[in-house]
C-alpha cells in the first residue's frame, strides 16, 4: 500500500496472505484418482507420536479438519481435494526430479492440499506436514509446498517424514532470484511468513556478488527460524559470518515499509515492483559495519560489502543445526556403509576431534579407508587448527559416535545425509 503524506512518501504492509498465514501443500498422487479422502482419518491415527481429539469430514463448502495431539502440542489440519497444475518456476529449487517424475507432474489434474498453522518450533510444524501428507496421500508423486513456491520429490519426503531428525531450516524456505535488465538481481525468501518470521531481501546485488548475497541472506534465514527470532520488530543484529580479512558480518533487517527509503533510484525491487505481490511481512538485509554503527543505528547497504567478500568469507552454522546435521549423519550412516561396497564411489566423513580437555571439538574431515564391524578407519586429510598430537595423513578408528557429516561421491553426483533420496529408486 503506497500514499502520501505532507509530500512524503509513506508505505504500509499488505496483509499476509493465505500461504503466509498458514503452511500451505498440494498433495500429489501418482495417478489422479476420485478416492483421495478414503481411509484418511484412520491413516492420520497411525502417524507414530499423533492422536486425532476432533475431526470432521469435508463438504461441498467447508474443508476438513483434523485437531490432533503430536509430541504434547495440539494442532489443528485442514484439508480438501484441490486442481492441480504444475508451476515450472518450482521444479528443481534444491531438489532432483526424474524425468519420468517430471512428465507424470505436468499431467497431473489433481491433488489434497493440507494446510495448518505453524506453532513456534517451525521446523516440528513442517515435519508434522510431511508426516501427514505421506499418510493421507499414500500413492505420493510430489509434493507443492505453496508458501516456499518449490516442488518436493516423494522420495526426500518420505524418508524425511520418517526420520528422527526434524528436517533443517533451509528446508522451511528458498530463496529466489529476480534478474533486471541493467543486471541487477533481487534476492529474496518464500516460506518464513509461515514460520512467524519476516521475510528477508537483498536489493542491488549482481552476478558478480549473487553467490555471495545467497549465502548471506540463507544464513541469516536459518538463524531466524533456530533462534525464532523476528529481527523485523527491533534493530537486534545477527552475527552470522566473518569476511576474508576477519572482519565480522553483523547483519539486520528493516521493513522494506521503511528500508525503501535508504536506496535511491532503485530500479529494482522499488515500490512499482511490489504493487501485486512482495508488499506484506518481508525486510531488507543491511550489515552493521562497527559497533559504533550498531549503536547508532547507522545501516549499510549489503553491495557496500561487496569489495570484502574475498574467497574466504565463512557463514556460521547454529549449535542448534549442528547438533541436527550430526544426529542426521549418524542416523543414515548405513548408507556410508553400503556405499562403501562400490569401490567406484569415494568418501569422506567430518570427525569431531576433541581439544581442550574434550570439552570443544574440532570438525574436520577424514577420508574412509576400511570397515572392521562397527568400526572405520580414515585418514586426516587436512592439518588441524586446535588437536595437538594429529597431523594431515594420520589414519585411525572410530566409530558412528565420532561422525558429524558425510559425504559419497558417485562417478555421477554426491550425496550427503540430506540428499541420500537421490541413491533411493
Amino acid at each position: 500500500m503506497f500514499f502520501k503524506k505532507k509530500d512524503k512518501e509513506c508505505f504500509e504492509e499488505a496483509p499476509l496472505g493465505y500461504w503466509e498465514q498458514n503452511s500451505y501443500m498440494q498433495v500429489v498422487p501418482e495417478s489422479d484418482t476420485n478416492d483421495l479422502l478414503s481411509g484418511i482419518f484412520e491413516r492420520v491415527s497411525q502417524i507414530d507420536g499423533v492422536t486425532i481429539k476432533e475431526k470432521s469430514s469435508c463438504t461441498s463448502n467447508e474443508p476438513g479438519s483434523i485437531k490432533l495431539n503430536y509430541q504434547n502440542e495440539d494442532f489443528i489440519i485442514g484439508f480438501f481435494p484441490s486442481n492441480f497444475s504444475l508451476p515450472e518456476l518450482y521444479l528443481n529449487k534444491g531438489y532432483y526430479f526424474t524425468d519420468d517424475e517430471i512428465v507424470k507432474l505436468r499431467n497431473a489434474k489433481i491433488a489434497l492440499t493440507i494446510f495448518m498453522e505453524f506453532h513456534k518450533d517451525s521446523k516440528k510444524s513442517y515435519h508434522l506436514q510431511l508426516k501427514l501428507a505421506i499418510a493421507m496421500v499414500p500413492n505420493l508423486l510430489a509434493i507443492m509446498d505453496e508458501s516456499a513456491e518449490r516442488m518436493i520429490p516423494s522420495r526426500w519426503a518420505t524418508i524425511t517424514a520418517s526420520s528422527n531428525v526434524v528436517p533443517g531450516p533451509s528446508d522451511l524456505y528458498t530463496v529466489q532470484a529476480v534478474s533486471g535488465d541493467n543486471g541487477e538481481i533481487w534476492l529474496h525468501t518464500h516460506g518464513l511468513c509461515r514460520c512467524g518470521l519476516t521475510e528477508l531481501e537483498i536489493l542491488q546485488s549482481d552476478k558478480e556478488n549473487y553467490n555471495n548475497h545467497y549465502y548471506l541472506i540463507s544464513a541469516f534465514a536459518s538463524y531466524m527460524i533456530d533462534k525464532n527470532e523476528d529481527f523485523s520488530k527491533s534493530q537486534n543484529s545477527a552475527y552470522i559470518g566473518m569476511l576474508s580479512n576477519k572482519e565480522p558480518v553483523v547483519v539486520t533487517c528493516i521493513s522494506w515499509t521503511k528500508g525503501l527509503k535508504e536506496y535511491k533510484n532503485l530500479k529494482l525491487g522499488n515500490f512499482e515492483d511490489r504493487k501485486d505481490g512482495h508488499n506484506s511481512k518481508t525486510s531488507l538485509i543491511f550489515i552493521y559495519k562497527s559497533p559504533e554503527d550498531k549503536e547508532a543505528g547507522k545501516l549499510s547497504k549489503v553491495s557496500e560489502y561487496n569489495a570484502l567478500w574475498g574467497d574466504n568469507t565463512i557463514f556460521f552454522i547454529s549449535n542448534e543445526e549442528t547438533a541436527r546435521m550430526k544426529a542426521l549423519a549418524m542416523e543414515r550412516f548405513n548408507f556410508v556403509k553400503k556405499g562403501f561396497e562400490n569401490k567406484d564411489n569415494k568418501i569422506i566423513i567430518k570427525i569431531g576431534l576433541p581439544y581442550d580437555n574434550e570439552d570443544s571439538f574440532e570438525h574436520i574431515w577424514f577420508e574412509l579407508l576400511e570397515f572392521d564391524g562397527d568400526k572405520f578407519k580414515a585418514k586426516l586429510m587436512q592439518e588441524p587448527y586446535n588437536v595437538e598430537n594429529m597431523h594431515e595423513g594420520d589414519e585411525a578408528w572410530y566409530t558412528v559416535n565420532d561422525v558429524t557429516d558425510w559425504l559419497i561421491y558417485t562417478p555421477k553426483f554426491s550425496v550427503n545425509p540430506s540428499t541420500v533420496y537421490l541413491l533411493i529408486k
